[in-house]
């Protein structure tokens, strides 16, 4: 049995329901830190200064963007009490797919220095 096209979705009605669902993960996981702002609250809910601690580099604006992006897309949840963040049940869901894409990356992706100031992956 095969799915017929979406049109459900005026923006892109020719895209199957797979690709629809995934043009919609790639455009809000596939934002710089998103992936590694959930991965720093797979150890358990985290106030602001302890997220940001766990995602080295990113800056308290990008931060708190990523923060209420994911919130506002149901994978986190802010306690007002001490602004403390934790993972939903859909957010716990994507830490499946993020380790095995962690595991790929190690194996397919993961660069060293070429001493030209670009990289060149592991052989």
């Amino acid at each position: 049995m095969t799915n017929p096209p979406s049109s459900a979705n005026p923006e892109h009605p020719e895209l199957p329901p797979p690709v629809e669902a995934l043009t919609h993960a790639f455009a809000l996981l596939g934002r710089r830190w998103s992936g590694l702002v959930l991965a720093a609250l797979a150890k358990g809910p985290a106030g602001f200064g302890e997220v940001r601690e766990r995602v080295p580099g990113i800056s308290d604006l990008m931060l708190a963007d990523r923060l209420h992006e994911l919130a506002a897309a149901g994978l986190l949840t802010r306690t007002p009490l001490r602004s403390s963040y934790a993972l939903t049940p859909h957010g716990t869901a994507f830490l499946i797919p993020l380790a095995a894409l962690a595991v790929w990356a190690e194996e397919h992706l993961m660069v060293t220095p070429t001493g030209t100031g670009g990289t060149s992956r592991r052989e």
